[in-house]
């Protein structure tokens, strides 16, 4: 996406001008939907947990959201990157320090393996992107 982007013309919604935005919004949104999904389970351990995994969620697809509009700024590709980031460290202070927060119950946890996965996939494309505006 253009890294000068106006906010008083053109446009409201643009597509991305890269193959990298296109990975980066289809990671954003499997993320803040499993999340959505997680919510359900979560809520049994705790209600705080569940409104911080609702409101993780609903943050990855309002990023989107903005990402494809004309009032995305550079920059924000880096609080994207930390975004992604911070979700995937916030894991191991509830799940564990180990290995053992990808499980749960003694088997692998595919939403937590997923979720993780999908987060670093999109860091990584958020700092590329935000290479690639350089200006």
């Amino acid at each position: 996406m253009c890294a000068n982007r106006t906010t008083t013309t053109g446009p409201l919604f643009e597509r991305p001008s890269s193959p990298i935005g296109y990975v980066a919004i289809i990671m954003a949104l499997v993320t803040g939907v499993l999340h959505l999904i997680a919510s359900t389970n979560a809520i049994e351990m705790s209600v705080i947990l569940a409104v911080l995994f609702i409101l993780n969620g609903l943050g990855f697809i309002g990023g989107t959201i903005l990402y494809v509009t004309r009032y995305w700024k550079r920059w924000l590709f880096l609080v994207a990157a930390l975004y992604a980031v911070v979700t995937i460290l916030a894991l191991f202070p509830v799940q564990g320090w180990g290995v053992e927060a990808f499980y749960m119950d003694g088997s692998l946890n595919p939403i937590a393996v997923v979720t993780k996965a999908a987060e670093a996939i999109l860091a990584v494309c958020a700092l590329s992107l935000y290479a690639a505006a350089g200006e």
